[in-house]
C-alpha cells in the first residue's frame, strides 16, 4: 500500500467493457517519511469517491482487484481509502482538515 495525492482525472469514452462506469484518477505518490511528493504520476481506479487534492491510499497488483468496484476488472492500481490523518512515531504529520491546499 502507498499514499498519494489526487492530481486530476482521466476521461475515456472508448475503453474495455469491464472498465465502463469506473472513475479514473491521476495520483502522485507521497514519501511517507518526508511527506514530499515523489516519482511519476499514476492512473488509478477510484473505489471510494476521492476527489482532486485529497490524500489517498493506493494498492496495486492483485490487491487492486479486491474491492466491490474492481472485482474481476483489468486494473493494476486502485484507490481504497481517503486519508483523514497520519501519525508517525507519535507525531501527526498530516491532517486532512488542517491542510493548506
Amino acid at each position: 500500500m502507498n499514499l498519494g495525492r489526487v492530481k486530476g482525472t482521466v476521461v475515456s469514452t472508448n475503453k474495455a467493457e469491464k472498465l465502463h462506469g469506473l472513475k479514473l484518477l491521476i495520483v502522485k505518490p507521497i514519501d511517507i517519511e518526508t511527506w514530499q511528493e515523489k516519482g511519476g504520476l499514476i492512473v488509478a481506479i477510484d473505489a471510494v469517491g476521492a476527489g482532486e487534492g485529497e490524500v489517498v491510499m493506493l494498492v496495486g497488483g492483485s490487491s487492486s482487484r479486491q474491492t466491490a468496484v474492481t472485482e474481476n476488472k483489468p486494473v493494476d492500481q486502485s484507490i481504497v481509502a481517503i486519508i483523514d490523518s497520519v501519525d508517525v512515531n507519535g507525531r501527526r504529520i498530516f491532517e486532512k482538515f488542517n491542510q493548506e491546499s
